[in-house]
């Protein structure tokens, strides 16, 4: 474990505490509010940086399934230190038709409220928070960096929350 993970780890919110809120960008520069998708289950990703390859990898993983999303009546919400400018390239390019959210400034805010920012490199860590409908942390997972997130942990995470 990395000291930077070591030391996120701490301020991760725990299973079972109500997700902290936040209101970012998307890359179309709209306002986007956590507390919005109360009534749905949100599944919050946290990711290093647009345009790299472990990154890529996940999210396109989670475009290809995003009907299993859809089935559990979560809505994906995927969150980098990126300008909104650069997540509007990085959808567009790789087809993603959910929300990618700017945490560009305050720099790495929302991922310090998950407690997976690494100041020493200015990113956010591999965080995965899925919420249920009623705005509790149900799962959360910091995954070491290089280590790319199991898509199979999704699907059992979600299988346990009401679909309201």
């Amino acid at each position: 474990m990395t000291a930077a993970l070591a030391a996120a780890s701490v301020a991760v919110p725990a299973v079972g505490a109500p997700a902290p809120d936040f209101e970012l960008v998307n890359q179309y520069g709209e306002p986007v509010r956590l507390s919005a998708f109360r009534g749905q289950n949100v599944v919050l990703v946290f990711y290093p940086f647009a345009f790299s390859g472990i990154c890529t990898g996940e999210l396109c993983e989670i475009r290809d399934n995003l009907a299993l999303f859809e089935d559990e009546n979560a809505v994906v919400l995927a969150v980098s230190v990126d300008s909104k400018f650069t997540l509007r390239a990085y959808a567009q390019r790789e087809g993603y038709t959910f929300d990618l959210l700017a945490d560009f400034w305050p720099h790495g805010a929302a991922a310090s409220l998950y407690g997976v920012f690494d100041p020493e490199s200015g990113m956010a860590l591999r965080g995965t928070f899925i919420i249920d409908a009623g705005g509790t942390i149900r799962y959360t997972v910091v995954n070491p960096r290089g280590q790319a997130r199991d898509l199979g942990e999704y699907r059992k995470a979600l299988a346990g929350l009401d679909k309201a």
